[in-house]
């Protein structure tokens, strides 16, 4: 997949995901621009002051404002991949109002502001582009959500736009993808769960493969998917 001369947009791009799939995106040749809020997180980043990688720091992607302000300032915006996002689990039972709106916020919300703002940014060109949101495993299978209620649905919501969003813009040529993967082999994962078999866990750098076909040139004609991600879970 050659991303020669492509600027693409990685939202959660100093996390374990986000880092992966700028690992790759580097070696295909793309220019990364990689928003982010905690500067303690971003000081470890492994591609911190790369030539291929800015950082632009302070950026909350649950601010509208925010959020228009920095897609406007991304040149020939090729691609936009959202990974930002959060989990709280916890059945409904315990799971209050205030973690249902943290849950939609970090999730949805800035997922569709980003959205917004990369087909904005997109329809300066004629170009078009890619865009690649992540739900989750829940988002598919309903069942699986539960004990995670919240967490659950706002990545179903991730899902109905995504496939929303892929028949309003393909009269753009910007094609709009998902991934939803299970339980990802992380290292916050792993603490989570010491117990698991790892080996069947999905690996970040096998979920970016995923990511950078979605997102690239190369894909054609794929769009309004929401493609499972689940190794041998």
């Amino acid at each position: 997949m050659d991303y020669q001369g492509r600027t693409v947009v990685i939202t959660g791009g100093i996390g374990s995901l986000g880092t992966a799939v700028v690992d790759a995106l580097i070696a295909a040749g793309a220019a990364c621009h990689v928003p982010y809020r905690a500067e303690a997180h971003a000081q470890t980043f492994r591609h911190r002051g790369h030539k291929q990688v800015t950082l632009h720091p302070q950026i909350d992607l649950t601010d509208e404002d925010v959020v228009g302000r920095f897609y406007q300032q991304i040149p020939n915006l090729w691609a936009s991949i959202h990974l930002a996002g959060g989990f709280a689990p916890g059945p409904i039972a315990t799971t209050g109002k205030s973690v249902l709106a943290s849950q939609l916020e970090v999730n949805l919300i800035t997922c569709y502001l980003c959205c917004r703002g990369a087909v904005t940014a997109m329809a300066a060109h004629s170009a078009g582009g890619r865009i690649v949101n992540v739900a989750a495993r829940p988002a598919l299978e309903w069942r699986s959500g539960a004990g995670m209620t919240a967490y659950g649905a706002s990545k179903a919501a991730v899902a109905a736009l995504t496939v929303a969003l892929a028949e309003e813009a393909m009269k753009d040529n910007v094609l709009v993808n998902a991934i939803a993967p299970s339980i990802l082999d992380t290292p916050v994962n792993r603490k989570a769960m010491p117990k698991a078999d790892y080996a069947l866990w999905p690996k970040v750098e096998d979920a970016a493969q995923t990511i950078l076909f979605l997102a690239s040139p190369a894909n054609k004609v794929t769009r309004g998917a929401v493609v499972p991600v689940y190794g041998r879970t």
